[in-house]
């Protein structure tokens, strides 16, 4: 009953939103979550993969590596260009995919490929993320004993369990305080680190690259080994360019060096300075650094960042299943708007299960966050990958910038990134192939859809009687009319939907005032009141009415057809009749459409995808629902 179609590529600016404290304060809770809490688990697993074995030098050049991560990935490569690439204010690599959805030529198709490939693995990152960062911040009780060490993974599980249910009542409320708390987070974990830096100045030494340079070449091959620690620092760099629509750029990227940079600076300076002590214990670089009065305290406040963390990754999640969904590339999924104020506070349940699902499973697999390491860092580092394929890609055809100055500036980072995955790839036997293997599933699935919503269209192309046979029957008078209004829900751009011709067909008449409704998700975030409705009388009391949704908006029928009928549209929508097609798939002859196992997972999904009646939140007293099979 959906359409999505190609809108129009704008290499304009978004509108720039004040930089305010509420705004920067709003960006630290929903955006810096993950980034912010990876202090936790970072360095912990950069030392492991030294086999523990560190001196002055090695040490300085692991920080060095850490802190030139930050400046050109985070502070560069996002702050200053990628979030630049907006699709009308909107972020993220589906949003950057549809802003390149006019490319024409032999890479078009790489390019959808790699935006939607890249979009499957943040579903990785979304069940691997809650399970480390949670452990990691409980794991701190083991600085002070040794006791409480059984209770860290069934504690971890009961945190996650009550996180995923609580998504069924919504965040609104309690999200008002993500902000502050992720304030006190970083200001809190800034001051420890400051403390240990004035004890041990001679860390801020590792600002000159030369240290992280002669770290590499001084341990060669055995370098990538730590490069997967190091990136974990960058985990979270997603989601400065998936949540711009809800923040805005400037409060981002305020928050980012005002706030969160120079905290995450001093927190990693500090751990490498208690490191350096000889007569530091071993155990979790961040919480040897803790004061002992303050261990207790500081593992309730991780827990509850770990916690925002979390949040902020589910809801990232569930806001790419609706865009997924609305781009015509996911079935349609039961989605529950769970704030009236906050447009991003959405409930998709079926992805929240299975999150917690596997989760849980990951938690309980893994036990502790040094072996759950070894799964994370791969569908991120794969992910930034993309990004920069595509970014590249929007600087020539969205910025007009002559391939002779983007590929450089595209190409530094491009080596980095490239770095950063291959040192990921070894992480691939413990762990890395599971956030791989259901990026790749989800893949699989949303091309499945997409070649089969296109193979449904095709087929009902088809057996319909053509438009202008149909058409000149109505205008002719012999297609009896009945009282009544019946509005046809059409799956394409055509005034006479093949629904329509069928229900003719099988009952022989129509009702006296008849709409055709098209409802299409364009390839923008939203769609302006003015250009959202489209009216077009195609004969005597037949109007074909068109709809056009952004792919973030939430879709209302019963408003877009009051302002249709504003526009001309004569409908009685008090005692309208709603028809929509409830077609099932069956295997073809030898004209087949889709291989047989995409023809079976397709299948799957058309039969159990949401009716409209509730994406659109028709009246079900007055829907009706008329089947076919379909051979495909």
């Amino acid at each position: 009953m959906a359409d999505t179609t190609t809108a129009t590529r704008s290499a304009a600016p978004a509108t720039e939103l004040p930089i305010t404290a509420s705004a920067a304060t709003a960006a630290l809770g929903i955006v810096y979550g993950d980034l912010g809490t990876s202090p936790l688990y970072t360095l912990q697993t950069v030392v492991g993969a030294t086999g523990g074995k560190l001196d002055a030098d090695s040490a300085l050049g692991m920080l060095s590596l850490i802190f030139w991560a930050l400046i050109i990935t985070i502070s560069t490569k996002y702050c200053l260009f990628v979030m630049r690439a907006d699709n009308h204010g909107e972020g993220g690599i589906l949003a950057l995919m549809s802003l390149l959805g006019g490319a024409t030529g032999r890479w078009a198709g790489t390019l959808v490929a790699m935006g939607l490939f890249g979009a499957a693995l943040i579903y990785g990152d979304g069940i691997i993320t809650p399970a480390i960062s949670v452990l990691s911040a409980l794991e701190g009780v083991n600085v002070a004993t040794d006791a409480l060490k059984p209770y860290v993974m069934p504690c971890a599980v009961l945190i996650l369990l009550l996180l995923f249910a609580a998504q069924t009542f919504g965040t609104a409320r309690i999200a008002r305080v993500f902000g502050p708390v992720m304030m006190l987070w970083f200001a809190v974990i800034g001051l420890i680190g400051l403390v240990r830096v004035v004890h041990h100045p001679a860390v801020l030494a590792a600002f000159d690259p030369a240290y992280a340079i002669g770290f590499l070449i001084g341990h060669g091959w055995g370098s990538f080994m730590v490069l997967g620690g190091v990136f974990l620092a960058l985990t979270g760099g997603e989601a400065m360019y998936a949540d711009m629509g809800h923040i805005g750029r400037n409060p981002i990227r305020a928050a980012w060096y005002c706030v969160v940079l120079p905290a995450l600076l001093l927190s990693y300076a500090g751990q490498v300075a208690g490191l350096l002590n000889p007569s530091s214990p071993k155990g979790n670089p961040f919480f040897l650094i803790v004061p002992s009065w303050a261990l207790y305290p500081m593992v309730v406040l991780a827990t509850l960042a770990t916690i925002i963390a979390s949040q902020a990754i589910i809801t990232g999640v569930f806001s790419l299943t609706r865009q997924a969904m609305q781009l015509g590339w996911f079935p349609g999924l039961n989605i529950r708007q769970t704030s009236d104020r906050e447009y991003g506070q959405i409930y998709v349940p079926f992805a929240n299960w299975t999150m917690m699902l596997l989760t849980l499973a990951l938690t309980i697999g893994f036990g502790s966050s040094d072996r759950l390491a070894g799964a994370y860092g791969t569908a991120v580092s794969t992910t930034m990958l993309l990004t920069t394929a595509l970014l590249f890609e929007a600087m020539r055809q969205v910025w007009g910038w002559p391939t002779a100055v983007a590929a450089p500036v595209a190409g530094v980072f491009l080596v980095i990134d490239l770095a950063f995955f291959g040192a990921n790839l070894l992480k691939i036997a413990d762990g890395g192939w599971i956030p791989l293997l259901l990026g790749l599933v989800l893949f699989m699935v949303m091309t499945t859809w997409h070649r089969g919503i296109r193979a449904v269209r095709a087929r009902l192309a088809a057996l319909t009687e053509p438009q202008a046979n149909f058409l000149a029957r109505f205008q002719e008078g012999h297609i009896p009319r009945v009282p009544g209004t019946a509005v046809f829900l059409s799956r394409g751009s055509s005034p006479v939907p093949p629904l329509l011709v069928r229900h003719v067909n099988d009952i022989g008449a129509v009702q006296e005032s008849i709409v055709s409704l098209t409802v299409r998700f364009e390839e923008v975030p939203r769609v302006i009141m003015a250009e959202r409705v489209r009216v077009e009388e195609v004969a005597e009391g037949f109007w074909h009415v068109t709809v056009r949704f952004g792919f973030v908006e939430v879709p209302n029928l019963t408003l877009a057809l009051i302002a249709a009928r504003d526009l001309g549209c004569t409908i009685d929508l008090e005692h309208a009749i709603y028809f929509a097609s409830r077609d099932e798939v069956v295997p073809g002859g030898r004209d087949r459409l889709l291989p047989n196992w995409r023809r079976m997972l397709f299948s799957f999904m058309f039969r159990n995808a949401v009716r409209p009646v509730d994406h659109f939140a028709l009246p079900r007293e007055r829907f009706v629902e008329i089947g076919r099979q379909l051979e495909l």
